[in-house]
């Protein structure tokens, strides 16, 4: 069971995908976004190439909770997916994805120009990764309480 993940920003993309079992996530790219039909074609490759069962995407949440501007814009766009793909969506909670990702690449020793290229992919790995994990907990949580 795949399950591909983006991060999207204002200009660019990063976007990991699960391992067959949907235990690990792993980074594929980072890509620069340039029209919305672009962009959602862009996309359409990823799932045509990784045949995922889901699409989740980070909804960067204000501090709060609630949802502003930038989130807005993400929901456009994963309507946009999920119009044009028929995938299911999934929004994932990213608030502080992108520090974790930057102080996991501070850690890494990185340089800063390697840090911005590859902040967005690093983010969707965590996006994911958070999101495989949560579903792992639940189904053990199904096991144990029936």
């Amino acid at each position: 069971m795949r399950i591909l993940a983006l991060d999207v920003g204002d200009r660019h993309v990063g976007v990991a995908i699960s391992d067959p079992l949907g235990i690990m996530a792993n980074g594929l790219e980072t890509f620069q976004r340039h029209s919305k039909k672009a962009d959602i074609q862009k996309v359409k490759d990823f799932i045509d190439e990784y045949s995922p069962q889901r699409v989740v995407i980070g909804l960067p949440k204000n501090m709060d909770g609630s949802i502003g501007p930038q989130a807005k814009k993400v929901l456009e766009f994963g309507e946009l997916i999920k119009r044009h793909t028929n995938q299911d969506i999934v929004y994932w909670d990213e608030r502080l994805t992108t520090i974790a990702a930057d102080r996991a690449m501070l850690e890494a020793d990185l340089s800063r120009r390697k840090r911005k290229e590859i902040v967005d992919k690093i983010a969707a790995v965590f996006i994911l990764q958070n999101y495989l994990d949560y579903e792992k907990s639940r189904q053990e949580d199904d096991n144990i309480y029936g």
